[in-house]
């Protein structure tokens, strides 16, 4: 290795710590920040809470053995609507590449689909479904879905028309076309939507937890803003970020590992 690309590695690595020092000065300065506004009455720790009572709702809520039920139950109703929402909106999204025709009737609908407020359909599908974890599932589903069909079948439509000309010359199929060419230059895009889908899923899964729900940290936001407890919404709220940003890193390094795979073949 030249003397060059060691000193290029060794910038590389020092802004990477840099910036990884940055992110936990911040955020350790924010919460530190927000203690002593609490402590010094610059705020009023009933309105805004503050990190030390935050810790202690927290420790509460483990003692009385009701934390990891709340977060398992939203983490299951989230997965389920982000794999389901994924899963069907690839295949979908293939569907309509595959038969554009199809695609072409079914566009409007989509777009009516994607820009109504899926909130509203929420209380439709609890009176169809019923009030439990089903409809909370289903309603993530419906937020996730349609965002990642437009955003996969928006990448398979941009596929290179040289390499799809190439392939058909050598008399490849649709099939064939779409399984050598068009999907595997689209991985990038559908992981991309991977981590579209990771956020609407939580938003689905919190919002149809505060329409029907009586476990979750839906419900915890719900029930401590009504009874005015806003330590346990605030610790909901952490809690809740936490949990979606170790899914949002989860799918990252799904992402690191399929342009690997990439790159290797």
């Amino acid at each position: 290795m030249s003397e060059e690309r060691k000193i290029y590695l060794k910038k590389i690595k020092r802004e990477k710590n840099l910036a990884t020092f940055f992110k936990i000065f911040i955020l350790i300065g924010f919460f530190a920040i927000w203690e002593v506004a609490a402590i010094t009455g610059i705020i009023d720790p009933f309105i805004t809470s503050q990190p030390s009572r935050i810790v202690t709702t927290i420790i509460n809520l483990y003692k009385q053995n009701s934390l990891w039920q709340h977060i398992l139950i939203t983490a299951y109703e989230t997965c389920m609507g982000f794999i389901l929402g994924t899963i069907l909106g690839t295949l979908i999204a293939s569907l309509l590449w595959c038969f554009p025709f199809l695609c072409k009737v079914l566009e409007p609908y989509m777009v009516v689909l994607n820009s109504l407020p899926k909130i509203a359909l929420g209380p439709i599908f609890i009176v169809w479904i019923g009030s439990g974890p089903s409809a909370i599932i289903v309603i993530t589903l419906t937020i996730s879905l349609i965002v990642c069909i437009m955003d996969v079948l928006g990448g398979f439509i941009a596929t290179d028309k040289d390499q799809i000309k190439l392939i058909q010359t050598f008399g490849g199929n649709k099939l064939q076309t779409f399984t050598k060419v068009v999907l595997p230059s689209n991985l990038p895009v559908i992981v991309n939507a991977l981590k579209i889908s990771v956020g609407m899923s939580w938003v689905g899964s919190i919002v149809g937890e505060f329409l029907v729900s009586k476990e979750g940290l839906g419900y915890l936001i719900v029930y401590g803003s009504q009874v005015f407890k806003l330590d346990l919404v605030m610790a909901s709220v952490l809690i809740l970020c936490i949990i979606a940003t170790v899914m949002y890193y989860a799918v990252l390094q799904f992402e690191k590992l399929v342009l690997k795979s990439r790159r290797m073949n």
